[in-house]
């Protein structure tokens, strides 16, 4: 892998380009967003991301999941992407260890209906043992299944609000949250302003089609500005730091 900004350089370390947060943060966790992208802005081909990427992209994936304390993904995204649990190499989950985190970081789900299966290797092999984000009209019966191989936590009336979310977090002294997708998920945040890094793969191909972006919903009233912190190159793929704000000091004006 080779720096193009905010420094031209022959190779670098993955964690030395990610570790260090954007954004110093002490009221909340730390909020990073990881996403793949075609040329033309498409986020999967059949409905799962594995097509736009390569040995690159799942290179950095690692990377920031071992960075982080804990991943935040939602639950349509941990379906249609077959979620299992995390698997570290044993040099990042060492790396982990002497920063002072757990060998591997948990997974947390946001689910409004608890419409999981609670026997897949998700849950049943995890390593550490996953969170549960729901919300007070959750099924029961999901949630008597669900107690038996994960924690929940009750973050919202009708949907999972993520300021509840970040709450906990911060309550159970998390620092950093990667945020995994999928779209509507990713834009809770953004609307609400939690959102403080985004971390882009740009894939060289085109898909067409009429699927999803990054973030969905309704436009944001005035666009969010992004400064790049970073930006990587490996087999034509393009890997972007980009820090939320313009108030957001970056690498490429020091």
């Amino acid at each position: 892998m080779r720096s193009l900004l905010p420094q031209p350089a022959g190779t670098i370390d993955l964690v030395d380009a990610y570790a260090i947060p954007s954004r110093a943060r002490d009221d909340r966790p730390f909020v990073r967003c990881n996403m793949i992208s075609s040329l033309d802005g498409a986020i999967t081909v059949n409905g799962r991301s594995g097509m736009l990427g390569g040995h690159a992209d799942r290179a950095v994936f690692h990377i920031l999941r071992s960075l982080s304390d804990v991943i935040l993904v939602g639950a349509g995204t941990a379906r249609a992407e077959r979620y299992g649990p995390v698997r570290l190499a044993d040099d990042l989950r060492q790396r982990r260890e002497e920063r002072g985190q757990s060998a591997v970081p948990p997974i947390a789900v946001v689910t409004r209906s608890g419409n999981l299966d609670w026997s897949s290797p998700f849950f049943t092999e995890a390593e550490a043992r996953p969170t549960v984000f729901t919300s007070s009209d959750c099924d029961e019966g999901a949630l008597r299944r669900g107690r038996e191989v994960a924690d929940f936590v009750v973050a919202g009336d009708r949907r999972v609000d993520p300021l509840l979310v970040l709450d906990h977090f911060h309550r159970i002294g998390y620092h950093s949250v990667l945020l995994e997708g999928g779209p509507g998920l990713n834009a809770d945040f953004v609307h609400l302003g939690l959102l403080d890094e985004l971390c882009l793969t740009l894939s060289p191909r085109l898909v067409a089609g009429s699927g999803p972006r990054i973030v969905a919903g309704p436009e944001l009233p005035r666009p969010s500005e992004l400064r790049v912190v970073r930006l990587l190159e490996e087999d034509d793929f393009l890997f972007y730091r980009l820090a939320v704000g313009s108030d957001v000091p970056s690498d490429l004006d020091r």
